[in-house]
């Protein structure tokens, strides 16, 4: 599943943006307050909404006044269009505003886009103040299944649609919604927190912290080998005399990481490598995670990195975005820049208090010094990236 465009009105930086023809890898640059965190917080303010309630998802971003665009009283609109499958698309609107001092949605919709026509084919989900209709069936092209009409009762204005009716099968372009939005996963890594003993359990997947590093290495180690040795190698390839990390358990019930060099015997704790060896090697365990994540956001992987490895480390996060698993990258590294390519690039400029979005294939002067040969990151350090300042 991925997002093709993300279109926003009065969402903070945001008076009014769009972002379309998303790829499966999406590289943002930008100076720093131009937009990047911004961008990803929309799907996170998504995900809360869903988990909890609009009210809870505003009141975490410091209320509703703090939200809405500068001058602006809203409402807030939110607009993103999602594929399934090649014939499968999406669109679905979400606008919040305020009534009795308290967020609630005005308006959510969610249509099925017939692809092949090019065409609007139903409202499966029309919803306005918590009263409405739901398409009971399958939205997918092809599909036998019956469209019923349900009507929609909310108790709550500030609760999504989504939510209730994605807890139903046969409504299934809100499970599926639901399902996005709920993997939308932002990793915020930090070295103090993967460096120290963990308590002993079980982990299949990151944290977004890299707290439970330890935990997941030993869940690769004992249940995919395979991709936990193509770990190890890529680790040997790219730090110096790591021969071997390993979840070692200790006697009092915590795992600790520990990693080998060549040269010596004896192992030696994560708490005494480098922050680049152990970043690299959380980066690794998420990248080669056995079941990506359907939507990944990093911000800044180059910190703590060596510039030389960064190009890898673009080619990975696309490798992750093939096996399924859609990704966004903030970044002000011209080294990770350098392994983008052109159509994944997209660069933030701020102008008069308020961001907006360029793609870098759009521009008939990058395409032709992309094609000549220069790349990305050389380009923008030559401030070519109007408006996105390198420093």
């Amino acid at each position: 599943m991925q997002i093709e465009s993300i279109e926003l009105k009065n969402y903070r930086l945001f008076r009014h943006a769009k972002i379309t023809a998303l790829p499966s890898m999406v590289t943002l640059v930008g100076a720093n307050g131009s937009g990047k965190s911004t961008l990803f917080d929309v799907l996170s303010f998504l995900k809360d909404a869903l988990t909890r309630d609009v009210a809870h998802a505003v009141a975490r971003r410091g209320g509703f006044g703090e939200l809405v665009s500068r001058g602006e009283n809203g409402p807030i609109e939110i607009e993103i269009t999602f594929r399934k499958k090649l014939e499968d698309s999406a669109s679905y609107r979400l606008e919040i505003g305020v009534e009795d001092n308290r967020p609630i949605v005005k308006k959510e919709l969610l249509v099925l886009l017939d692809t092949v026509d090019n065409q609007q084919s139903y409202r499966v989900v029309d919803v306005e103040r918590g009263e409405g209709i739901a398409l009971a069936g399958d939205w997918r092209s092809g599909s036998d299944d019956p469209q019923l009409e349900t009507p929609v009762h909310l108790g709550d204005p500030g609760a999504l649609a989504i939510k209730g009716l994605g807890q139903f099968r046969e409504f299934r372009a809100a499970v599926d919604l639901s399902e996005l939005l709920e993997s939308w996963h932002i990793s915020d890594f930090h070295i103090h927190d993967a460096r120290p003993s963990a308590e002993a359990g079980y982990a299949e997947h990151l944290s977004a912290r890299g707290d439970n590093v330890a935990q997941v290495a030993q869940f690769l180690h004992e249940h995919h080998p395979e991709q936990f040795q193509h770990i190890l190698d890529v680790m040997r390839a790219r730090v110096p005399g790591v021969a071997s990390v390993e979840a070692k358990p200790t006697v009092d019930g915590r795992l600790v990481l520990r990693f080998r060099d060549g040269n010596f015997q004896d192992p030696f704790i994560a708490r005494y490598v480098s922050d680049g060896t152990i970043k690299m090697f959380a980066y690794l365990v998420l990248l080669y995670d056995p079941k990506p994540h359907p939507l990944l956001a990093v911000e800044e992987p180059e910190n703590q990195l060596y510039p030389a490895l960064l190009g890898e480390l673009a080619e990975e996060f696309r490798d992750y975005a093939r096996r399924g698993g859609q990704v966004f990258v903030a970044t002000h590294s011209p080294d990770f820049l350098n392994g983008a390519k052109l159509d994944e690039i997209y660069w933030l400029v701020k102008e008069d208090g308020f961001a907006s979005i360029r793609r870098a294939s759009e521009s008939k002067l990058l395409c032709d010094l992309y094609a000549e040969g220069d790349l990305p990151g050389a380009l923008w350090k030559q401030r070519l990236f109007e408006g996105a300042d390198p420093e």
